[in-house]
């Protein structure tokens, strides 16, 4: 393991990251004095939440230590990809960016959102059910060769930085953003038996790193490395600990958001029940029947 002051000492500037980093932050700030000048009071702590929380573990990640190392160590590697995928997004979500987005922008920009929340390929990877093959995809590609060019090429690791957190919080979004991805409480529960199953399985590439007897990205060699490097196989087996503990970690708190929204969605189908005359409740009783037959 490192010793403590390199870990916080190791700095550098990750071009990509910061250029997605400033380009958020900017943004929210403009959706803030927008909303603001609407009337609108955004919560400070969600503000807070955003910009500490949210960029900040962004910018520890891929300009700290998991950054610096990420080429040389397997496992700094797959620290900084696990956390940019499962909790930078829920971190950054707890700012509400779609939100703000709608409380700041005259109609016009909220129908552009619109559209584009309803795009096909956003739809696809915002649905509970198809977003976690996209982890489960990712992380296999860690048993393969490829596992060594994802973390030593620069145009990869630009990609990587970008898009991971983005398809991170497309993933959360239905979660997160719940007035933008309504479901049916009987979908809503599909999604939860799937979700529960798939998070279980996205621990496998993980636990395949850790028991693996042999390096699977055949990369032996280890030039100029302190002397606080583990061993190549060591390395790959502290991936695959990392990798398997943060797999089953995250469970929780996504089962936990998954259970209150259908809580959500339930309570409001029923008070749309409630608020029904008996002639209209008659009607789509006769209807459930005409469709039973």
């Amino acid at each position: 393991m490192p010793p403590l002051d390199i870990v916080l000492t190791a700095w550098q500037i990750d071009w990509a990251a910061l250029a997605m980093i400033t380009a958020s932050g900017v943004l929210y700030a403009l959706g803030l004095k927008a909303s603001a000048a609407k009337g609108h009071r955004w919560p400070l702590w969600r503000t807070v939440a955003f910009y500490l929380l949210g960029l900040g573990s962004l910018t520890v990640l891929t300009c700290g230590f998991p950054g610096v190392y990420s080429a040389q160590l397997r496992w700094a590697f797959t620290l900084k990809i696990s956390l940019l995928l499962f909790v930078v997004p829920l971190l950054i979500g707890l700012g509400r960016p779609i939100s703000l987005a709608r409380a700041a922008l005259p109609p016009t920009g909220i129908g552009r959102l619109n559209a584009a929340l309803a795009n096909r390929l956003v739809r696809f990877v915002s649905n509970s059910m198809a977003a976690p093959l996209l982890g489960l995809a990712l992380f296999s590609t860690f048993l393969t060769p490829l596992f060594y060019t994802l973390r030593t090429d620069p145009v990869a690791e630009a990609l990587l930085t970008i898009g991971i957190p983005l398809l991170g919080l497309l993933m959360a979004l239905p979660i997160i953003e719940e007035a933008d991805f309504h479901r049916s409480s009987a979908y809503i529960t599909l999604e939860f038996v799937f979700v529960f199953i798939e998070l279980l399985i996205d621990a496998v590439p993980g636990i395949l790193l850790r028991l693996n007897g042999q390096v699977l990205d055949h990369v032996m060699t280890m030039q100029a490395a302190p002397g606080w490097f583990p061993d190549p196989l060591r390395d790959q087996q502290l991936a695959g600990d990392i990798l398997w503990f943060i797999c089953e970690i995250v469970d929780l708190p996504l089962i936990i958001l998954m259970f209150m929204r259908f809580s959500r969605s339930d309570k409001r189908e029923a008070r749309g029940f409630d608020d029904l005359t008996d002639q209209q409740l008659d009607e789509l009783n006769e209807q459930h029947l005409r469709r039973g037959q």
